[in-house]
Parts: C-alpha cells; structure tokens; sequence
C-alpha cells in the first residue's frame, strides 16, 4: 500500500516515518462507521458527550509531552512555543468546550406566555467532515474535532499531509479512550484523500486552509447543497500611530510577525507605520530579530525553527525576490543560512515596498514582513483594506478612542487594540473576504455547527 512518508524539516528532511494512505474503500467505510454512530451520539445530553470527551482530554493530556515533541520534530514547531500556543492553547479549547457547551447549546426559550412557549433547539447535522492544516497540529484538531463531537457531529477527520504521524498519534491515543466506535476516526493522506472525503455521503463540511483550496471545497459543499465552514487564509495588517507605546509595541510585533517562523494565518503580515516612528520600529524589530538564535526546533535554546517543508521555502525566496527586483530595500535577513540544512529561512524585514509587490498582495506564511509607511489615519485605513483577506488585524495607539474607530474600519474578522489577544475559547474566530465564512469557537462557533430548530407548543 502507498505510504505518506514524514520527515524532520530540522534535520535536512531525515525521514522519521511513514503512515498508510487511506484508500478510497477504508474512506467510505469510515463514513458508514461515523453514520451509524450518530443514531446513538445524537441522543446523548450535551453533559453526556462531554463525560466522554473529557477521558478524551485526559488520555491526551497524559501524553502531551510525547505530542509535542513529535509535533516538534515533524513540522519544526520551536518546541517552547509549542508547548504554549499549539499543545497549552489545544487544551485550554478542549476544555472550555466541555465546561461551557451545555449551557450554549441549551434550549433557548424566545417566547412565552399564559398559553404558549416558543423555544429554540440546537442539533447535530451528522457526518462531519473535518480537514485541517498543518500549522498548529494539535490546536488544529482540538479547534476541528471537539467543538463538532460536543455539539452532537461524528467525525472524519483528515489532518495535513506535513504531520502524518502527530494526527496518527492523537488518533491511537484517542483510540484507547471510552470514545464510542465510528464517533471519531482519522483517515490519511494528501488533498486527493480530502477530496475522496468529500465525495462521500457526509452533512458538513469544517475546512481550514488555503483560500485557493478553501474555494474547491466550497464548490464541493455547494454541489452537495451542505453546510460549509471556511477559515482560509490571511494577511493581517499591523498599524502604528505616532503615539504608540514604541518598545511594547516592537515585542508585539515581533512575537505577532514571528512565532511558529511566520506560519500563522491570522499572524501579522504587513506592517503599517506612521513616518514618524518609522525609524525607530524598524530599529527595533532589527534588533530583536538578530538577537534570537535558528535552529533545531526541539532544541529550547532555539527561537527560530525551520518553515514546515521546502516548498514552503522555495515560495518565500520566489516572493522576496520578486520584492527586490522591484525595489524593495532587506533590512535584515533575506537568505538560508548557509550553516544550516533543512527548510530554514533567516527572518526578513523589508522597507521600500509597494502594492504591486507579492510581499503585499500574497499571503507570506514565513518568517518576513514587509513595512511601509503612513501619514494621515485616512491612509492607513486604506492600507491596511489593500487585500483580498481579512482574518486578523492590529492597531496600536495610545489613543483609544482612535484605535476603537481605525480598528471599526479594518475589514477584518479579529482586531488587537495594543497587543491584547483576541484568539480565545470565548471569542468567534472567522475571516471577511477571501479569508472565510462563519465562525470557530465561542457561542456563535458551537451555533454554526448546529441546526437551528423552532419547537412552538401550548402549555395547557
């Protein structure tokens, strides 16, 4: 049978392991195994699915370490980051889920009086079907799986072919929980397995990806005449005003621009600043790029990791260079290091941009940033619109009353007024434009993966 072969990107791409590649027969199967479980799982209490997702969380939880440093190892995810924003943050989702879905999905009462009561039910549609990248490999299946199953959706869920053996490993361990058969189970493979996925007699649709991928699956859903949810991808832009708080701002940023080398879709990828700071940020972000060490991504000395795979690197290098040819000044970076085999990319800042560039009208999964300059907040607002997407965005100003009204006229699903983070369990996550529809998480998540039902009855 073919074999999904993983390597270390760390590592000049040694190979770590192989999965099996799911066949189209095992595809269908497990389609019929999750339509089968969903007569029972649906019944379930809302409470009674979450007894059971939580010796899910414990099983994974034991074995968290042992997640990580393979997450570590297979896709170059630093392994102190990891440990914080993919494993802590997966977690930190999984359980809010299991506290606080019953009362979100409860009966909701819209009307009553002496004679009637009118209620609002929310109900499982089915077979989900749930295909995830390979960024954040845990926090990904945490945020795809378990706001499905806790709302009453079985699940077939197809990770990236970048981290075949971290899905398999969360697969087998979920496997040794008092999960019911056919509630979950995982298949294996490229897009041509994601696309058999979807050929097959599912009811939803829950896709995280690339705007290019996302539209395909949109089509595939729209065919079925099923509900789909897209997060696609980003190009969230960072505005400074003169007033900002200049060395807090500068850690923002570089954490923003810079975490998991870049490879984040509501990260900070284009940067807006008013001619009066420019210096001065520019500066700064040089300074704290330089300071911190590439390398291994499981070695903790190391902030910088490899990007996921090569052609991850061969893209940066051909929009960079499309970058320079037309005028754009490397502050910083620019190249591989030339001490180092394996998807690695110096952290890059960019001056002397324009709109024309790939930098700016592409989305950048790696390590640089582009930076330009404003001077009026009409111009930043123009800016910061200039883009097919709108998943996150950040403003920073001391102004608040400003930063509210700037942050107002971003299109964008997310805005960070001064750095305070909007990617939490409570909060809706989701894109305008080319960056999706509906939402993850929070009520308005766990909402749009549940039918909608009116139940009207007299009380008498």
């Amino acid at each position: 049978m073919a074999q999904l072969i993983s390597t270390n990107p760390s590592r000049n791409f040694e190979k770590i392991g192989s999965v099996r590649i799911s066949s189209e027969k095992e595809i269908r199967q497990a389609v019929d195994n999750a339509k089968k479980a969903f007569k029972q799982w649906r019944r379930l209490s809302v409470k009674e699915r979450a007894n059971y997702l939580q010796d899910v969380y414990d099983k994974l939880y034991a074995k968290s370490d042992e997640i990580s440093n393979l997450v570590s190892t297979e896709m170059g995810f630093p392994i102190k980051d990891q440990k914080l924003f993919d494993m802590g943050d997966g977690f930190d989702y999984f359980k809010w889920y299991i506290e606080n879905a019953e009362k979100i999905l409860a009966d909701e009462i819209t009307h009553e009086d002496d004679n009637e009561i009118h209620k609002v039910v929310y109900e499982p549609y089915g077979v989900s079907a749930v295909i995830q990248p390979w960024n954040f490999p845990f926090c990904q299946w945490s945020w795809g799986v378990v706001p499905s199953l806790i709302a009453g959706d079985t699940v077939v869920f197809k990770h990236s072919e970048e981290c075949p053996l971290s899905g398999k490993l969360i697969s087998d361990i979920i496997s040794e929980s008092s999960l019911p058969d056919g509630v979950f189970s995982e298949i294996y493979g490229d897009g041509k397995v994601g696309a058999m996925l979807l050929d097959q007699d599912i009811d939803l649709i829950v896709f995280t990806g690339s705007y290019k991928v996302g539209k395909e699956v949109y089509k595939k859903g729209a065919e079925k005449f099923i509900k789909v949810l897209l997060e696609l991808g980003g190009s969230a832009p960072g505005v400074v005003f003169e007033d900002a708080d200049t060395q807090p701002t500068v850690q923002n940023i570089f954490e923003l621009r810079f975490t998991n080398c870049g490879q984040a879709c509501d990260g900070l990828k284009r940067l807006i600043v008013h001619e009066s700071l420019f210096d001065k940020i520019v500066a700064g972000l040089k300074q704290a790029i330089e300071s911190k060490k590439i390398g291994d991504a499981t070695d903790k000395a190391n902030y910088f990791g490899p990007l996921v795979a090569e052609r991850q690197v061969k893209l940066l290098e051909e929009q960079l260079k499309d970058a320079t040819d037309k005028g754009a000044d490397v502050v910083t970076g620019g190249k591989r290091p030339a001490d180092l085999k394996g998807a690695y990319f110096e952290p890059t800042l960019l001056t002397n941009v324009t709109g024309d560039m790939r930098v700016w009208k592409e989305e950048v999964f790696g390590p640089l940033l582009p930076v330009v300059s404003f001077k009026t907040e009409a111009e930043a607002i123009e800016l910061a619109n200039d883009t097919e997407y709108g998943l996150g965005g950040y403003v920073f100003s001391e102004d608040l009353e400003r930063a509210d009204r700037v942050a107002r006229s971003i299109e964008s699903g997310e805005i960070s007024i001064n750095g305070v983070n909007y990617v939490c369990p409570h909060n809706p996550f989701g894109g305008y434009k080319h960056s999706g529809f509906g939402r993850e998480h929070g009520k308005q998540g766990l909402h749009d993966l549940s039918q909608v039902k009116i139940i009207v009855m007299n009380k008498k």
